[in-house]
């Protein structure tokens, strides 16, 4: 019996040379719809499925553990010697309160930049990740047309393809090349195009989650290193400052057992400014000094870092203002607090364990928890107004204290810490803030900056 012919397309194939084109890339996108898809996040090249020894694969795992241990002894010699630097940096502050301020406000900026560009990030990644898994669901929907496609090419071809495991890549740019060289007919050219464009994207789209995967990690290990740095300089602020107030402690839980005792906001202000020493020193300061002369903002204030005093004036910084946290704003002033009455502040949305800094100059009339608020920090911006920022799970300044606009004063916590009639979503961690006015709760709206360029710095 004679062997049997190879089948032979009726359809134009050009020359010899270029009939490969269409039968490989058959095989290329069997492959990769098979097992090339996968998201980019597990992303891994095929291989031929060759059996591996196992004394090679021992070899392996066991260098592969010897590199893990060295990587980790690395990571911890880098880790003790930037302690160490850091240790050295604090000592060299010594009792230079200037410059300890300005790297707390420095540092505490740039832990709010590195955690804005995280949440940038990693809403871009989402969009990405979605445009990935459409584009997935997409190929998958057409998987007959797809094989009706490959059929068609497959008949285009003069000899049987090579056995081939190849990557989505590989697909690509076998498809590319059979329509380069003629061997897609016409009538599937179009759909081919499509597939092609299809595979296209969805490599470009892995690239560019690989990137940003990338620089996600860049900046999360960017974020720990302030965050340990900032830790430091706060210890260190608060340590000068309890050494300077031997009292502090006693009258910080003095404060909290007060303000069991009210049940109100302005109850709270006006029974810690007149029964708290510290509280009532710091009331009686803002009265004394909460208002420049000028009353006007001055930008070379702002700039010194030894002020004990506000560089502007609460009433003249309207448009200059920086939200005390990143975050999106979800409830607004005026607006329904799901409990027949209204909200008399704003809250912001904010990441677990989000940076909280002050938004301006002002000394601290109290810190501590308050009733349904969590933790509790007002402050006396002078000239009759007042601060209040609520739902931190830490507070890290005291009663008394004078800190400046930009200056860390508390950290978020990984859930909300305010009661419900406050936070939208009580999953996720709120920031309540409220301004006051002799008493009287203000729209906080005209003191908030349009932009970054405005914004009070220290």
């Amino acid at each position: 019996m004679s062997a049997a012919r190879p089948l032979r397309s009726p359809l134009p194939t050009g020359r010899p040379g270029r009939a490969c084109a269409a039968p490989l890339f058959a095989l290329v996108v069997s492959a990769t719809l098979s097992a090339g898809l996968a998201p980019a996040s597990s992303q891994t090249a095929l291989r031929p499925s060759i059996g591996t020894p196992t004394a090679e694969a021992s070899a392996d795992a066991l260098k592969q553990r010897v590199q893990e241990l060295e990587a980790a002894r690395t990571a911890q010699k880098n880790a003790a010697e930037a302690q160490e630097r850091l240790k050295a940096d604090i000592a060299s502050i010594g009792q230079d309160r200037s410059k300890l301020n300005q790297q707390l406000v420095d540092v505490a900026a740039q832990v709010r930049g590195v955690e804005a560009r995280i949440g940038e990030a990693e809403t871009r990644l989402r969009g990405l990740d979605a445009r990935e898994q459409e584009l997935r669901d997409s190929l998958e929907s057409r998987r007959s047309e797809i094989i009706e496609v490959l059929a068609a090419l497959q008949r285009a071809g003069r000899r049987t393809p090579p056995a081939l495991l190849v990557r989505p890549e590989d697909a690509l740019q076998s498809l590319r090349t059979a329509m380069l060289l003629g061997s897609v007919v016409p009538e599937m050219r179009s759909r081919a195009e499509k597939l092609s464009a299809d595979l296209g994207e969805l490599l470009g789209v892995r690239k560019t989650i690989g990137t940003e995967r990338d620089k996600l990690a860049l900046d999360r290990d960017k974020l720990r290193a302030d965050q340990t740095r900032l830790a430091a300089l706060v210890d260190e602020r608060q340590r000068q400052q309890s050494t300077a107030e031997k009292d502090m402690q006693a009258e910080g839980v003095r404060a909290v057992a007060l303000a069991q005792q009210v049940d109100s906001l302005q109850g709270l202000i006006s029974t810690m400014e007149q029964d708290v020493k510290s509280a009532a020193k710091a009331a009686v300061t803002a009265s004394l000094q909460g208002v420049p002369v000028n009353n006007k903002p001055d930008v070379n204030a702002l700039r010194n870092p030894n002020r004990k005093s506000p560089a502007i004036a609460f009433a003249s910084s309207k448009g200059m203002l920086a939200f005390p946290v990143n975050g999106i704003k979800i409830r607004g002033f005026g607006g329904s607090d799901g409990a027949s009455s209204v909200d008399k502040g704003i809250s912001l949305a904010t990441r677990p364990g989000a940076q909280v800094t002050t938004p301006c100059d002002g000394w601290v009339v109290y810190a501590g928890p308050f009733r349904s608020y969590g933790q509790l920090l007002i402050l006396n911006a002078g000239g009759g107004y007042h601060v209040l920022i609520a739902g931190m799970e830490r507070i890290s300044v005291t009663i008394g204290q004078f800190v400046q606009a930009g200056e860390p004063v508390a950290t978020m916590g990984a859930t909300s810490q305010v009661a419900s009639i406050l936070a939208t979503n009580a999953s996720q961690p709120v920031l309540y803030v409220e301004f006051r006015k002799d008493g009287t709760p203000i729209d906080p709206g005209p003191w908030w900056a349009t932009n970054e360029g405005e914004k009070v710095r220290g």
